[in-house]
């Protein structure tokens, strides 16, 4: 990995415009979940250093260069991060691969995408100045614009750490925010990286902070801190629920993107073969550790058992295996904590009375066996009451439920605390339609599953958060709108006697 200015191996938070050690000294070692071999050792920051980050982002924003950028400076800032993506590509992907485990074409996908969100938002910065208000008077001019929120605490997951941080750091800056960037302690490496290439790119010192550390040690003080105005978090439901909590006190802006439990729906008329294969792709990409994974696939009774029966065939053929190897179809679990949780799951779904059709227990391979490794896993007969259907259990479980008509299948899809994404597979159109219509989920695919757009908002309904990623609306959760009003002709109005 090339270093940037000077600093050293060791120094790995960002702090108004400087690579520094923590504080405390205190220190933590990235493990590579393919053999837990150690990838790299980090700074391991705490509420020391992430207030310090917190009072530089807070200075950048209130003085220094970065307030007086134009949009077209702060574009220009986002396309040179975006080249510098594309010119280190091959090195960024093979270390999120060392940090994940998840296979070295999937990371490579991952960078692309980090590059295609860095150039939208690019273009956005330049994109909107407003707009003028009739105010029905000749003499009034009124105009509403858009200035940044202020100071950005951007608190990321473990699953997609740089396509995650992108989605954050993207429109923030080109809002012409500041921020502190808390990666989660599992997978920082990319993230450290992205600094870099920012940093590369010509960030003033204080615009991007970045401080490593645990969730209730480096996190939590940036929620609690009066001078964050925006929390912006991707992860789990409580946690979420907590930061919602906590920024009560200082009423700051929250968005918060809180997972799924993500409907895939198949009726009997759809393309059996390519709706099989996305069905696999759905839930056992990055073995079943996304958000808007469809770990729950609905299937119309009539076509149930057979591509139940060609679904579990594909599925016992999954190749798992080290995310650098070619032949590797699928990578490790992050952690053997996070493996722990999946097989208390596979437990809970056995004493639940769901059957076990495939998986369920950790591969026998002995190359295989100082990695966090699980089988993908089928459970069949499941009910909508089961907890393994309604709970996110963020691993390769797919469970398989059945419908016999158009009002049952959006039912079951809809029987959920989540609402982040789901699918609909069929050849009619008219159904498709209404059925997407129905679901209530932020995003719907109709004959695919997993795809997004920069250009096109990404969030969920219900418990699974609030506000918008990507798309027009993900930069509007880092602006702010103002309303100018200008009296060109001002009179006395002598409401009041002299």
């Amino acid at each position: 990995m090339r270093l940037n200015r000077g600093r050293t191996a060791t120094s790995s938070l960002f702090i108004g415009g400087k690579w520094k050690s923590a504080s405390s000294g205190a220190t933590r070692e990235i493990l590579n979940p393919y053999d837990q071999s150690v990838v790299r050792t980090v700074d391991e920051g705490d509420r020391t250093d992430a207030l310090a980050a917190v009072a530089a982002a807070r200075a950048a924003f209130d003085g220094g260069p970065w307030p007086s950028w134009t949009p077209r400076q702060r574009s220009e800032l986002l396309h040179r991060t975006a080249e510098y993506l594309q010119r280190d590509r091959a090195e960024i992907a093979r270390l999120e691969t060392l940090d994940t485990g998840k296979t070295l074409v999937e990371s490579g996908i991952d960078v692309d995408d980090v590059t295609a969100v860095f150039r939208y938002y690019a273009g956005q910065a330049e994109a909107d100045s407003g707009r003028v208000v009739d105010a029905g008077d000749p003499t009034i001019r009124s105009r509403v614009v858009h200035e940044p929120v202020g100071v950005c605490a951007l608190i990321t997951p473990w699953n997609y750490p740089l396509l995650q941080a992108s989605w954050k750091v993207a429109p923030a800056l080109a809002a012409g925010n500041t921020m502190v960037l808390k990666p989660s302690e599992i997978t920082p490496l990319t993230t450290v990286r992205m600094v870099e290439l920012i940093e590369e790119a010509g960030a003033p010192a204080g615009v991007v902070n970045l401080v490593l550390g645990a969730g209730a040690t480096a996190g939590a003080p940036l929620v609690e801190s009066p001078d964050v105005d925006l929390v912006s978090f991707t992860g789990g439901l409580s946690t979420g629920q907590m930061i919602m909590r906590t920024a009560a006190d200082t009423v700051k802006n929250v968005a918060l993107e809180l997972g799924g439990k993500n409907p895939n729906i198949v009726f009997a008329d759809a393309d059996v073969e390519t709706a099989i294969d996305h069905a696999l792709t759905a839930v056992f990409f990055h073995a079943g550790q996304v958000c808007s994974a469809g770990t729950r696939l609905i299937v119309e009774d009539s076509l149930h058992d057979a591509f139940v029966a060609e679904l579990v065939a594909r599925t016992e053929r999954i190749r798992l295996g080290n995310g650098l190897h070619e032949h590797t179809e699928s990578g490790p679990l992050v952690s053997a904590e996070h493996r722990d949780k999946v097989e208390a799951y596979v437990r809970l779904g056995i004493e639940e009375g769901a059957k076990l059709v495939a998986g369920g227990k950790r591969p026998d391979e002995p190359e295989l066996s100082h990695g966090f490794f699980y089988r993908p896993t089928v459970f069949d007969d499941c009910t909508q009451d089961m907890r393994i259907v309604q709970e996110e259990t963020f691993g390769p479980i797919l469970t398989v439920e059945r419908f016999t008509d158009e009002d049952g299948a959006v039912t079951l899809g809809n029987h959920t605390d989540y609402g982040l994404a789901g699918a609909v597979w069929t050849r009619d159109a008219a159904r498709a339609e209404r059925v997407a219509r129905r679901l209530r989920h932020g995003t719907v695919w109709i004959n695919d599953f997993g795809p997004y757009l920069p250009q096109a908002e990404w969030g969920g309904f219900k418990r699974s958060g609030i506000g918008r990623e990507l798309g027009h609306e993900g930069l509007a959760e880092y602006r702010q709108a103002k309303h100018i009003y200008e009296n060109t002709a001002p009179v006395p109005q002598r409401w009041f006697a002299r």
